[in-house]
C-alpha cells in the first residue's frame, strides 16, 4: 500500500542531484523530511499528499549540503578554540544558511561537543559536527588564541567524538593557525591596534603578511626594510611602525601556530584511515605540500582539500595543486569565501579556473570573516558563464558531497 506523502511537487523542473538527471517536467514526493519518490511526466493521481505545491515554471533540486561552514554552534569558534559566538549570532549564522537553500550543514570548527550543538528552540537546518581533538591541533590554537577552550574540550577525544555522533574530522588548520584569512581580519589588525592604536583594513593586513612571509609563510621570502618601508608608507603606517617593529609583529602573529598546525594534519589522516570518516584540511600555500605528502602516506584515508581556491593561491598554482591532489584521490572543495557577490577581501578568480578545469568535487562556503555568499550564488554564476551544465553544478553542493561525505547526508 503506497503511504500517504507529507508533500508532493509537481510540475516542476527536476534536477535530482546525481550530476547527470535533469527532468523536464516531473513529480517529487516527501515523506517525514525525505524524497520519497520522483515520476517523471504530468502529476500522477496515485501520488496522494496532506499538502500539494504546484512548482510549473519552477526548478526543483534537493537541499543543499554545506560541508564546511563556521560559528553555527554553541562550542569553541574556528581552530584557533576562540570563544563561542553568541546565540544571536549562532541563530543569524543557521537562518542565514537555510535561506540560502542550505538544508544539511556540517560545522567545521573542530572542537565544539555534542551538548553544544543544541541552541534554544529546534530549527530547521540540519546541523552536524566535525572532531579536530588531537593533541597538535589543540596546541596550535592555544598558540593563537584557545580562550574558548575548556577543560571539557581537552577531555575529548576523536573516537569519543565519532561514537556521540561527529560525522567528519577537521577542520585542520584555518586561516587563524596557517596565516590565511583570519589572521588578515581579527590577529594581525589586532595586533597592529595594540601596537599602534590603528585600525587597518584586512586587505592592509594581507599587504603586511605578504611583504613579510610571503604567500607561503616563509619569511626568507619577504622583502626586504627598503621594500617594507614603501609597504608601510602606501598603508600609512610609516609614522608608527619601522620595519624592524612591523617584521616582528607579522612574525609574532602568523608563525608561533605554523609548525603546530601542520603537525596536526598527520595525526587527522591516520585517525581518517583507521575509521573511514572523511577529514577537512585547510588548503592554501602553507599547507598544500602537507597535504600532498599525507595523502601519499595515508592512501586509506577520505581527504578533502577545503576551500582548494583560498586566495593565497594563484589561479594557476590552484589549478595545478588540486591536479595533483585529486591524482593521489584527495577531494577537491572549493568555497564561496565572499568572492562571488560580496567581493570584500577576495574575487572569484581561483573558483572560475578550477571550475573551468573540471577539478572541483563539492561546494561549501567556509565563513569569510561571516561575508560569505550563498552556495546559491555560485551555482548561479556557474551555470550562467556556462562552465558546467546545471545537474552537474548541482551536484557540486548535493550528490557529489553526499558521495565524497556520506555519513554527513545519513
Amino acid at each position: 500500500m503506497t503511504p500517504v506523502l507529507d508533500c508532493a511537487i509537481h510540475g516542476g523542473t527536476v534536477i535530482t542531484g546525481d550530476g547527470s538527471t535533469c527532468l523536464d517536467i516531473a513529480s517529487v514526493g516527501l515523506l517525514h523530511g525525505c524524497i520519497e519518490v520522483v515520476l517523471p511526466g504530468k502529476p500522477e493521481p496515485a501520488m496522494s499528499a496532506r499538502r500539494t505545491i504546484d512548482a510549473t515554471g519552477c526548478l526543483v533540486f534537493p537541499g543543499i549540503i554545506n560541508a564546511h561552514a563556521h560559528n553555527c554552534v554553541n562550542g569553541p569558534s574556528m581552530p584557533s578554540g576562540s570563544p563561542p559566538p553568541t546565540q544571536a549570532a549562532v541563530s543569524w549564522q543557521r537562518n542565514r544558511h537555510l535561506l540560502s537553500g542550505t538544508t544539511t550543514l556540517l560545522n567545521v570548527c573542530g572542537f565544539a561537543l555534542p551538548q553544544e550543538l543544541e541552541h534554544g528552540d529546534p530549527h530547521p537546518l540540519d546541523v552536524h559536527l566535525s572532531t579536530a581533538h588531537s593533541p597538535a591541533n589543540f596546541r596550535a590554537a592555544q598558540s593563537v588564541d584557545g580562550t574558548g577552550l575548556r577543560e571539557r574540550h581537552f577531555r575529548m577525544t576523536i573516537e569519543q567524538a565519532l561514537t556521540m555522533g561527529a560525522k567528519a574530522l577537521g577542520e585542520v588548520g584555518g586561516g587563524q593557525t596557517l596565516g590565511g584569512g583570519a589572521q588578515e581580519y581579527r590577529f594581525i589588525p589586532e595586533a597592529v591596534k595594540r601596537q599602534t592604536g590603528r585600525e587597518i583594513q584586512p586587505q592592509v593586513a594581507r599587504l603586511l603578511r605578504d611583504a613579510v612571509v610571503g604567500r607561503y609563510l616563509q619569511p626568507q621570502d619577504g622583502v626586504d626594510d627598503e621594500e617594507l618601508q614603501a609597504v608601510l608608507l602606501s598603508c600609512r603606517l610609516a609614522d608608527v611602525l619601522t620595519p624592524a617593529t612591523a617584521r616582528q609583529l607579522i612574525l609574532a602573529s602568523v608563525m608561533p601556530s605554523f609548525d603546530l598546525a601542520l603537525a596536526g594534519f598527520e595525526e587527522i589522516a591516520r585517525h581518517s584511515e583507521q575509521t573511514g570518516y572523511p577529514a577537512i584540511f585547510h588548503n592554501s600555500t602553507p599547507s598544500v605540500s602537507t597535504l600532498l605528502e599525507i595523502a601519499r602516506k595515508y592512501p586509506g584515508a577520505r581527504l578533502v582539500a577545503g576551500h582548494s581556491n583560498h586566495p593565497m593561491f594563484l589561479p594557476q598554482e590552484a589549478v595545478e595543486y588540486a591536479r595533483q591532489l585529486k591524482d593521489r584521490g584527495v577531494a577537491i572543495d572549493v568555497s564561496t569565501l565572499d568572492c562571488i557577490a560580496t567581493r570584500r577581501r577576495n574575487d572569484a578568480s581561483n573558483l572560475d579556473a578550477l571550475v573551468t578545469s573540471g577539478l572541483v568535487d563539492t561546494l561549501s562556503t567556509d565563513f569569510a570573516g561571516g561575508h560569505w555568499d550563498g552556495i546559491l550564488e555560485a551555482i548561479h554564476r556557474i551555470i550562467r558563464k556556462q562552465q558546467m551544465a546545471p545537474a552537474a553544478a548541482i551536484a557540486l553542493a548535493t550528490g557529489n558531497v553526499a558521495r565524497s561525505s556520506p555519513q554527513i547526508a545519513v
